[in-house]
């Protein structure tokens, strides 16, 4: 399975889900060239697939308290400010957490930096507990660790 591959897997699943011709039907675009990228194909790929994928953001938010008025001279200013609210997720939690066949599997997406201390223990964690914890760096690795898992059952 490939990159061009997903998208005609995931565009013939829409088709089957629309009431409109096929050739209406406008085809997602796929990459495993950023995390981002990568994060969507995999999760996409196995909710296709008949598991249940979610991508996990452990990153904060930022709450803006902040508002825009007008001043005695008719300027517009913005008064106020924001803060930045912390995560509520574990330190260290995967990327994607998902079911394939009835197993947990956690998958951490890493391009380019490496995992962290607490994603070592988060991975250790949930190795302990039974479930699968995967390290990808390409669409084509996931693949290869999808298969050889759906092999094993």
């Amino acid at each position: 399975m490939t990159i061009k591959e997903l998208t005609l897997l995931k565009w013939h699943d829409d088709c089957k889900k629309t009431n409109m011709p096929c050739e209406y039907v406008p085809k997602d675009k796929f990459t495993d060239k950023t995390s981002n990228g990568l994060t969507k194909a995999i999760c996409t790929f196995i909710n296709i697939s008949g598991g249940r994928a979610d991508r996990i953001s452990s990153a904060g938010r930022y709450i803006d308290n902040s508002k825009m008025v007008t001043d005695v001279l008719g300027y517009q200013r913005k008064i106020g400010s924001g803060k930045f609210v912390k995560g509520t997720t574990r330190n260290g939690y995967a990327d994607v957490n998902c079911t394939i066949k009835g197993f947990s599997v956690m998958i951490e997406i890493k391009m380019k930096d490496k995992m962290s201390e607490a994603q070592h223990r988060f991975a250790e964690a949930e190795r302990s507990a039974g479930g699968q914890y995967w390290l990808v760096h390409s669409f084509e690795e996931f693949i290869l660790k999808y298969n050889e898992f759906i092999k094993g059952i």
